[in-house]
C-alpha cells in the first residue's frame, strides 16, 4: 500500500472513531457560517413544530429498548454513584459559580452563570452520551429523573442565595406540576414503551444495538442543530461578548468535569459506573434556564447568551469525551 493510501485509511479510521465529534463541528459550522441563514431557519422551523420534544421522545424510546434488565437493576441500586451525581449537580455547581462571582464580569453574565449552576441535569444528551461512552444509561436516566424532580425545591433555595452576591432579588416560582408532566411525557412514557418492546423482543444482536445507539447520537446532533439555530441571532449580534462568555462557561464546565473524574476515582467507581456521574453531574438542562431568564431577568440579555453557550460548549466538550472514553477497554464494576 502506498504512503498516501495508508494516510487516507488512517484518516478514515480516525473519522469512524470520532464521527460524533466531527458531526458536532460540522453542524455548528453549517449553521453559523451559512450566509443565507437557510440552515438556521430550518432548525428554527423544526423547533416551532415541537421537533425537540419529538426527538427526545424517540431518544428515550430507543434508549429503553437498548436497556438490559441487568443495567436497570444496577442503575437503580447504585446509591453511591447517585449521591455523588446529586452532590455535583446541586452543591458543587452552585459553589463553583459562587466562587466565580468574584471575577470581573457583568451582572448579566453572573446571573446567567447562576442560572446554569442551579439547573438539574439534562434529560436526553447526558443519558445518550453515558451509554455511548460505555456507561450505564439506566443509572444516568435515574439521576436525570431524580434531579429534575428535585429541581423545584433546590432552585428555590439556591438561586436566591447566589443572586444575593449580585444585589439582585427575584421571586423564584416554578410550576412543579408542569415539570412532572413534562418528565412523564418526554422521559418515562417512551422509556417504559422501549423497555416493554425489549421484553417482547428478547435478546437483540450486537450489530442492531450499535446501529440503534448510533441513531440516538444522530438525534442528539439534530438537537444541537436546533440549539445552535436558536442561538445564532444572539451570537452574531455580540461576538466579543460571546467569546468572553465562552471562556467563562468553558472553565466552569471543565472544573465540573474535573470534579466528576476526581470523585469517581476517590470512591473507586470504575468503568460502567463513572460515566453517568461525570456526564450527568456536569451537564445542565437548557430549557428551564431559558424559561427562568425570560421570566425573571428579561432585562439581562447576556444571561441568555451564558445559558445557551454553556449548553453548546458542554455538548462539544462531552462529545469529545464520548469519543475518548468509547475507545478505552471496559472494566465495568
Amino acid at each position: 500500500m502506498s504512503r498516501t493510501g495508508a494516510v487516507f485509511n488512517k484518516m478514515i479510521d480516525t473519522l469512524k472513531k470520532y464521527w460524533f465529534l466531527a458531526g458536532l463541528g460540522i453542524v455548528f459550522a453549517l449553521v453559523v457560517v451559512d450566509p443565507t441563514d437557510s440552515v438556521a431557519d430550518a432548525g428554527q422551523w423544526l423547533r416551532s413544530v415541537h421537533g425537540p420534544d419529538m426527538i427526545i421522545f424517540l431518544v428515550f424510546l430507543v434508549q429503553g429498548f437498548l436497556l438490559s434488565p441487568r443495567q436497570i437493576q444496577r442503575g437503580l441500586t447504585d446509591g453511591v454513584a447517585t449521591v455523588l451525581a446529586v452532590l455535583l449537580i446541586f452543591v458543587m455547581a452552585p459553589l463553583y459559580a459562587g466562587v466565580m462571582s468574584f471575577l470581573p464580569v457583568s451582572t448579566g453574565v453572573l446571573i446567567g452563570l447562576f442560572l446554569v449552576a442551579v439547573m438539574p441535569t439534562t434529560m436526553s444528551s447526558g443519558v445518550v452520551m453515558t451509554g455511548a461512552s460505555g456507561g450505564n444509561p439506566a443509572h444516568a436516566l435515574f439521576v436525570s429523573v431524580t434531579t429534575n424532580s428535585m429541581a423545584t425545591l433546590t432552585i428555590a433555595l439556591t438561586l436566591p442565595l447566589l443572586l444575593a452576591l449580585t444585589g439582585e432579588t427575584a421571586a423564584v416560582r416554578l410550576d412543579s406540576g408542569a415539570m412532572i408532566v413534562k418528565i412523564a411525557w418526554s422521559v418515562l412514557l417512551p422509556l417504559l414503551a422501549g423497555i416493554g418492546a425489549r421484553v417482547m423482543a428478547g435478546h437483540i444482536r450486537a450489530v442492531a444495538a450499535r446501529r440503534l445507539s448510533m441513531s440516538n447520537q444522530i438525534l442528539i446532533l439534530i438537537i444541537v442543530w436546533i440549539g445552535v439555530a436558536q442561538a445564532k441571532p444572539v451570537l452574531m449580534g455580540a461576538w466579543l461578548t460571546a467569546a468572553q462568555i465562552a471562556v467563562l462557561v468553558l472553565a466552569f464546565h471543565l472544573v465540573m468535569l474535573a470534579t466528576g473524574f476526581g470523585v469517581t476515582r476517590l470512591f473507586s467507581l470504575g468503568r460502567g459506573r463513572m460515566e453517568s456521574v461525570i456526564f450527568m453531574g456536569s451537564q445542565k438542562t437548557l430549557p428551564l434556564s431559558i424559561i427562568l431568564q425570560v421570566n425573571l431577568f428579561p432585562e439581562y440579555g447576556q444571561a441568555l447568551i451564558v445559558c445557551v453557550l454553556h449548553h453548546l460548549i458542554s455538548l462539544f466538550v462531552d462529545g469529545f469525551l464520548v469519543g475518548r472514553l468509547g475507545q478505552r477497554p471496559e472494566t465495568a464494576q
